[in-house]
């Protein structure tokens, strides 16, 4: 069954797990995901730690402790979800060290109500590096406007970055702008590019149910006939300008100084829609120096049926651009799906960042009697 993700490995494609809980590290579960599957780092976000801690009874004793500490909710979130982190990276090692710091990585993200406040998003940043205090963390960051320059900052500081909830292509060409002015000004701080890693997450299955959906709202044939086209034409179009931007002047300076280049990483790649195949979204972004994390039912999917028959991706811009001309021509407003897209993401953790401090104030209570 893993032939399938050894032939995704060898093509080039990080193969990272896009969930974490307590469970899964006592359990040896995640353990035996990087032993027998092809697992080389793991990404997290509020939504996966607010299902962790509200499933089961492994994260009991760590509550009762933070209870008995007087641990308010905000402190025992953090500290829960940091653990957990941590732990990951631990495990995650051999994985670091063996490639050179480019997988082995595990990510935690900054509190999503911080997405539009850049100063409260370095400081998080900083704070959370600090806290996990391992070299193979990434500190995930969303690419909204405001967390742009919050990028830059923490990059000139020396940490490593995973920039999430890209979804438009013209976003992420200020994403490795981001990334590059962060890694100038690293080296002015006078910090070893070297140690310094990124991964740009580009947003996937979300662009396809939006669009699917304004396309099916339309109605026409024309319309219809473009269903489940846009998704991997976006991120074809996104691996287009990394080729591009990671081949320029200003890149190869940066090189020179020892810098890693920021892998394209597809991001929300279960597919939702039950009509696809479920496999579509690692199938279809096969193409060497990128990252897939996938949550453990599509890594099962692909372990037991994915078709890896090569590079998918690059080379493809130019049929890619002819998709979004004709979703442009048959009425959809490109500029506005993305908007939408990213402000949903934002609300979406958001949410599940309430939800999380919810279920966590209601344990530490139980835990005080």
């Amino acid at each position: 069954m893993s032939n399938n993700l050894a032939a995704l490995s060898q093509a080039g494609v990080s193969i990272w797990l896009d969930d974490l809980s307590r469970e899964r590290l006592n359990s040896g579960n995640l353990a035996e995901l990087i032993r027998d599957k092809h697992v080389v780092g793991v990404t997290t976000n509020p939504t996966i730690f607010a299902n962790a801690l509200s499933d089961g009874e492994a994260y009991d004793e760590q509550v009762r402790e933070l209870a008995a500490r007087g641990a308010d909710v905000n402190a025992a979130v953090r500290e829960l979800t940091t653990t957990d982190v941590r732990n990951a990276a631990d495990l995650f090692r051999d994985v670091h060290q063996s490639t050179g710091g480019v997988d082995g990585r595990v990510s935690i993200e900054v509190d999503p109500g911080l997405a539009r406040d850049t100063d409260k998003t370095v400081a998080e940043a900083a704070d959370l590096w600090k806290t996990v205090d391992r070299p193979n963390l990434l500190v995930k960051i969303p690419a909204t406007e405001e967390g742009l320059p919050a990028i830059t900052r923490t990059l000139a500081e020396g940490i490593s970055v995973n920039v999430t909830l890209i979804f438009s292509v013209e976003r992420y060409r200020a994403v490795i702008d981001a990334y590059f002015a962060g890694l100038e000004q690293a080296k002015a701080n006078g910090h070893d590019l070297s140690s310094i890693h990124s991964v740009a997450s580009f947003f996937v299955s979300r662009v396809d149910s939006e669009i699917d959906k304004r396309l099916e709202a339309i109605g026409t044939d024309a319309a219809l006939a473009l269903r489940g086209q846009a998704a991997i034409a976006n991120a074809q179009l996104a691996y287009a300008a990394y080729e591009e931007l990671f081949s320029s002047e200003r890149w190869r300076a940066l090189e020179a100084e020892g810098a890693n280049p920021q892998r394209p990483l597809w991001a929300s790649t279960g597919v939702k829609n039950p009509d696809y195949s479920d496999t579509r979204y690692v199938d279809g972004l096969v193409v060497a120096n990128t990252v897939n994390t996938m949550p453990e039912s599509t890594l099962d999917a692909a372990a037991d049926h994915a078709n890896v028959t090569g590079d998918t991706v690059s080379g493809a811009a130019e049929q890619a651009q002819a998709v979004f001309d004709k979703l442009e021509a048959v009425g959809i407003d490109i500029t506005d799906v993305f908007l939408t897209l990213e402000n949903e993401g934002v609300e979406k953790f958001d949410k599940s960042w309430a939800e999380l401090l919810e279920t966590v104030s209601g344990q530490l209570n139980k835990a005080k009697g």
